[in-house]
């Protein structure tokens, strides 16, 4: 049960309240692949340096733990900032259906904070513990972020797919089942699609670095190494990826035919419809521009060019996105979609080598595709929250309860304002992660550029054992 509400009943506080979430979010999903993936990237290169005895390795991993332990500490704060806005400014979801849904964000934040016992613990242990005991001591590391993942994305597979409950006669939820209300129909497809998102961002990101370095002339095993690891492991999870974003694809046709038609800039139900790359649907239901392929919208939902695509036009005007947000949700899904199927290129590219020669590729062009993959990868995850949220408007929790009608009632003009406020914090604390890690680069370049003969490995010390002096992580 919920209100029905015109165009006109929007109320002022809901553009404030929705601008500031998503900025909010596009910033913090900045930072998530490498709380997820960093922690598994490093502990395999953590691994591969015990088992080979490899000091190189040994040293990649401990500055990889370094720059998690960053990005843990900026987290907290843009998490923090979150968790107030879903009360500040969505008081009316939280006040309905917090006893349904919230089981979500309590798994999270015990997940936060095992996960900020054992970095520190891990980071601890470097100079401090046998070498055995501090790789079985990181072990947990990446379970727990996947359980972190795990109690956002229940959460928000509910809002798309709401489950667990039954409303009573003023239209409240009673009778709750927790495991029914984190296990939706949308959890599987959204938690591992999001995870392997994860795991191949992360990859591409921290090779980007290594790629980087190599364009400018670093070819020690200290590049190879830290482009390697990251890289394949992203590579494998790059097809793995391509073939679960078709699987939430099709079960968002199933589960959410509405917003597939979003997605798809679909108006009306019909068999044989055709895809539309890119193009702007106007509101009175026509395409202006993009590439049309008929046929292929049917073929891609269903297999068959006869599969019937439910149009926009099948529910009533306020119970859908409107023109604008279908469009801003077809661009996204295309856009990441296209990212998508360039890093299958690229991830192509590095196997046929590897395959044919047993080495890395020599190619300028291949480093520079591979420094800029892990940026577009970035983009690719943030179009994939884009469309996930803009694709379910005007709901908050899909069919039962409008965005309008969660929203607080705090006056638009102070919503601004903590808008404005919020930009000021942010711009200062990513300033300042931007700085911290710059400075670690500067530190950890040193031994490289010192004169006299160069170093083994670009520093001296063993990760494990007494420090020399004047040394520091």
């Amino acid at each position: 049960m919920h209100t029905v509400l015109s165009l006109a009943d929007v109320p002022p506080q809901t553009l404030p309240a929705r601008s500031m979430m998503a900025f909010t979010l596009a910033s913090h999903i900045i930072l998530v692949p490498l709380g997820v993936a960093l922690p598994l990237i490093t502990l395999i290169m953590h691994g591969y340096g015990l088992r080979r005895n490899d000091e190189t390795a040994l040293l990649l991993a401990r500055r990889w733990s370094a720059v998690m332990a960053v990005q843990f500490a900026i987290g907290v704060v843009t998490g923090t900032v979150l968790s107030f806005e879903f009360g500040l400014l969505w008081p009316g979801m939280l006040g309905r259906w917090g006893d349904v849904f919230g089981i979500g964000f309590g798994v999270e934040a015990w997940a936060f904070f095992l996960e900020a016992v054992l970095i520190a613990v891990y980071l601890y242990g470097w100079r401090r513990l046998p070498s055995r005991t501090h790789f079985l001591l990181g072990l947990p590391l990446p379970f727990v972020a996947l359980l972190g993942a795990f109690g956002i994305l229940a959460a928000n597979s509910w809002m798309n797919t709401p489950r667990g409950f039954t409303l009573d006669a003023a239209g409240n939820p009673v009778d709750v089942s927790i495991w029914k209300a984190i296990f939706t129909p949308m959890f599987g497809p959204q938690y591992w699609h999001f995870v392997v998102a994860m795991f191949v961002t992360a990859g591409y990101v921290v090779a980007g670095v290594y790629a980087t370095g190599w364009l400018r002339g670093r070819r020690d095993r200290y590049h190879r190494l830290g482009f390697t690891i990251p890289f394949t492991f992203a590579a494998v999870f790059t097809p793995v990826q391509f073939v679960l974003g078709d699987s939430i694809a099709r079960q968002v046709f199933h589960k959410q035919p509405v917003k597939f038609a979003a997605m798809e800039i679909v108006w009306n139900t019909d068999t044989h419809q055709a895809e539309y790359l890119y193009g702007r649907l106007r509101p009175d239901g026509s395409i202006a521009g993009g590439i049309r392929i008929p046929q292929l919208d049917s073929i891609l939902a269903g297999f068959r060019p006869d599969t019937k695509v439910t149009g926009l036009t099948s529910v009533p005007a306020a119970d859908r996105p409107t023109a604008a947000e279908a469009t801003i949700a077809h661009f996204a899904f295309d856009t990441m979609v296209f990212i998508g199927s360039l890093l299958i290129l690229l991830a192509l590219w590095y196997a046929l080598v590897w395959l044919r020669r047993r080495r890395l590729p020599a190619s300028p062009w291949f480093y520079r595709v591979a420094a800029c993959a892990g940026v577009a990868s970035v983009a690719a995850v943030e179009c994939g929250w884009i469309t996930t949220e803009v694709g379910r408007q005007p709901w908050i929790v899909y069919q039962n309860m409008r965005v309008a009608e969660a929203v607080t009632s705090t006056r638009a003009g102070a919503l601004w304002l903590m808008f404005a406020l919020v930009i000021v914090v942010y711009v200062f604390v990513f300033g300042s992660f931007l700085v911290v890690l710059l400075k670690m680069r500067s530190r950890w370049r040193k031994p490289d550029t010192a004169g006299g003969p160069p170093p083994a490995t670009p520093e001296t010390d063993t990760p494990y054992g007494p420090r020399s002096a004047g040394r520091f992580l």
